[in-house]
């Protein structure tokens, strides 16, 4: 059983609707890592930015940034996970892959499509949600405005570790910061957030604050970095026990079914 999770956030300024440049300038970042890191979590559509330009620039299912995904999850012995604007039977989806080390991979299409920006208009809503078991942690990976819905990351799985891709604007940074540490509480678990920074192709400033909070939501990475930067964070499994056995709440939780 793995212990200890080494996780690696790559906060990047995406370059505008140029797939080849950002995976070049990630790959670089990739390389850097150390050799024992264990799951890499770049941002929401980390080929392009927040684009509503899907005709233009999305990929095919398991496309080119897809198997360079596998390319970099083989090569550095780690997963990755980030998200695509993908093509599938006549939709779009803004899809994160979960790629594991030796090549074969898990989906998730974003749930709650960011009507403020029109992404509902271009982008098909997925229907599930995707737990992920990866030395033997159980992981929740959400995209973006899947933040702002509890209910959708509500821990009825018991997983270990709540993640949310995004290019999360800078005018609601407050609530990225605030709703991260909240699904961190209530749902007794990690929580990582990793968003972009840098100004994209609609003039929008976007400032990071990619974070990662444990069960009783204190921050354990670095405080409100606002520039790029690649930061390993080490997850401990002996803290969610400790927590867990101690404060009972996913047992006390109320139980109800969505509809």
């Amino acid at each position: 059983m793995a212990e200890k999770l080494k996780t690696a956030l790559l906060q990047a300024e995406l370059v505008w609707e140029d797939p080849e440049a950002n995976k070049e300038y990630f790959q670089k970042e990739i390389n850097s890592l150390s050799q024992d890191v264990d799951l890499i979590i770049l941002p929401e559509m980390f080929t392009t930015g927040f684009s509503m330009n899907a005709e233009k620039l999305a990929e095919e299912h398991q496309g080119p940034s897809f198997r360079w995904m596998q390319k970099m999850a083989s090569e550095k012995d780690a997963a990755i996970t980030g998200s695509i604007i993908t093509s599938e039977k006549g939709h779009f989806y803004n899809r994160l892959y979960f790629v594991f080390p030796d090549g074969t991979s898990q989906k998730y299409d974003k749930r709650h499509t960011f009507t403020l920006a029109g992404e509902n208009e271009v982008y098909a809503s997925g229907s599930a949600k995707l737990i992920v078991t990866y030395k033997d942690w159980k992981i929740c990976p959400l995209v973006c405005y899947d933040l702002r819905f509890p209910v959708w990351s509500r821990n009825t799985e018991d997983y270990d570790l709540l993640l949310f891709v995004a290019n999360w604007p800078a005018p609601r940074v407050h609530a990225w910061d605030v709703l991260l540490q909240a699904r961190a509480i209530e749902n007794m678990s990690y929580c990582i957030g990793v968003n972009r920074v840098g100004r994209d192709g609609k003039d929008l400033d976007y400032v990071g604050h990619s974070a990662v909070y444990d069960s009783l939501g204190k921050q354990v990475s670095p405080k409100q970095f606002e520039t790029v930067f690649t930061k390993e964070v080490v997850l401990e499994k002996d803290h969610l026990k400790q927590t867990r056995t101690q404060l009972r709440f996913l047992q006390d939780r109320d139980s109800f079914t969505v509809h």
